[in-house]
């Protein structure tokens, strides 16, 4: 099988699990829409929009959002709940890959990339096509897991331990932060903010980690951790 088919089946898996499941409440999104100021009139794009939460969330709120994805089921699960929502006249969604971004040069004003990047077989090929296709002075909001904290940790021992353990999405890597940070410089991104999200300590093997609240709730104690956070957030610009 494909990788392309692979994603479709996992995602028809996870829909079926839940399928009221609202993919904008995840720590990720939450950051992301934390930061968002206007985005009424923006040309906006999320890469690996997956089932489309995000993009119908943009679109409501006046954005000429476009999502991509990789899976032809992510994005017939993403219409759907479009056509249920009456968002389908304001939310495009396009089918393909990251590596190869089916837009024109300089025509987005605004990008997101939630949890892709590690998901990619070229994630520096990606943030190329990230910055090709932005504007210049567009933004780029981007996430990705950062395995340099405890948690992290954790799931690399994890990984090693249990050799033959399923990946929870077809293709994954592990990166810390400045591996991250290095693929946008890179490419030619600017970055303006740098922070992290979901802080938590596995302290007891088999159950659920501890979620250290505090951190998350002044944006000074996250800045000063977030090479610790679970999830490190970029804000960068094109130049």
């Amino acid at each position: 099988m494909s990788l392309r088919t692979d994603y479709d089946i996992w995602h028809d898996k996870h829909h079926s699990l839940d399928t009221s499941y609202d993919d904008t409440s995840s720590p990720w999104y939450r950051w992301v829409q934390n930061e968002l100021v206007m985005v009424e009139g923006l040309r906006t794009l999320e890469v690996a929009c997956g089932r489309g939460g995000f993009v119908r969330k943009l679109a409501r709120a006046g954005a000429l959002a476009v999502g991509l994805d990789f899976s032809a089921a992510a994005l017939s699960i993403a219409q759907k709940r479009a056509s249920l929502r009456n968002d389908e006249q304001t939310a495009l969604f396009v089918q393909g890959d990251a590596h190869s971004l089916p837009f024109p040069d300089d025509y987005f004003d605004l990008l997101i990339s939630c949890e892709t990047i590690e998901h990619l077989p070229d994630p520096a090929k990606g943030v190329r096509e990230f910055h090709r296709v932005a504007k210049p002075g567009a933004k780029l909001f981007l996430t990705t897991p950062n395995y340099l904290n405890l948690m992290g940790l954790y799931e690399v021992y994890s990984k090693v331990r249990h050799r033959h353990r399923a990946m929870d999405q077809p293709f994954d890597r592990i990166q810390v932060f400045f591996q991250t940070r290095r693929l946008l410089t890179n490419a030619g991104w600017a970055i303006l903010l740098s922070d992290g999200t979901v802080h938590q300590l596995p302290i007891v093997p088999g159950h659920n980690p501890i979620q250290v609240e505090f951190l998350e709730s002044k944006r000074w104690l996250r800045k000063l951790f977030r090479g610790f956070a679970y999830h490190y957030c970029l804000v960068a610009r094109k130049i």
